[in-house]
């Protein structure tokens, strides 16, 4: 049987920059929230010209709350696009101009959830749908959670009017994503990494001001 080869070093994977050359942009289609924009470049120098669309987008912050019992924070929403109630985390778009990510992030945490926090970590970085939108997203986990006062609390409108709360622990968020009954991508991926980082007490978790270069203001 033949003998297995040995590793002679360890390849770090890591997503990374890849300049190509942009021949023409174009935006197709301005949006209330986002616009689409129709780039054509090339991959090599000497090849074939294409053309991709996609939306444009200013990237996002969501929040995974868990309190002092380990437990996680979810809010059922209304999705037209998907037509369903989806169970997600606290979540906004990044559209205030120069507001650091994790302030982004803790006002979408005292709008959509009434909380806030004095613990905040990063989470994961990931790319919602790369393929067809320049959209990052930067999940944190926020603990030492405080009720924010009624008074001081949002005014939540239109489909976040209809927001429910609820509590779970992360063992059962863990088996809900697994069953295939939570579906947010942002909820999906805070849970899977929380559950990761829960082995070493999330002592290996990056700081709130970690770097992202994959951002779009950032690239």
């Amino acid at each position: 049987m033949p003998g297995t080869p040995e590793a002679t070093h360890v390849v770090q994977v890591s997503d990374a920059p890849s300049p190509r050359r942009l021949l023409s942009t174009e935006k197709v289609y301005e949006g209330r929230i986002w616009d689409v924009v129709s780039d054509t470049f090339q991959l090599q120098e000497t090849g074939e010209a294409l053309t991709r669309d996609y939306i444009e987008h200013p990237g996002a912050v969501a929040v995974l709350p868990m309190n002092e019992a380990g437990e996680i924070l979810l809010l059922k929403q209304y999705r037209h696009p998907v037509g369903m109630d989806l169970w997600e985390i606290p979540a906004g778009l990044l559209d205030v101009e120069g507001e650091d990510f994790v302030v982004g992030a803790a006002r979408e945490l005292t709008e959509e959830a009434d909380l806030a926090a004095g613990t905040w970590n990063v989470l994961a970085d990931v790319f919602n749908s790369p393929g067809s939108s320049s959209e990052a997203i930067r999940v944190y986990l926020a603990r030492d959670l405080i009720e924010v006062p009624h008074h001081d609390r949002h005014e939540r409108t239109d489909e976040e009017a209809e927001i429910e709360f609820h509590w779970i622990s992360l063992d059962d968020a863990v088996a809900s994503v697994l069953a295939g009954r939570l579906h947010n991508p942002s909820a999906v991926v805070g849970i899977l990494a929380a559950a990761a980082a829960r082995a070493d007490g999330y002592a290996s978790l990056r700081p709130a001001d970690a770097p992202w270069p994959a951002h779009p203001s950032q690239r």
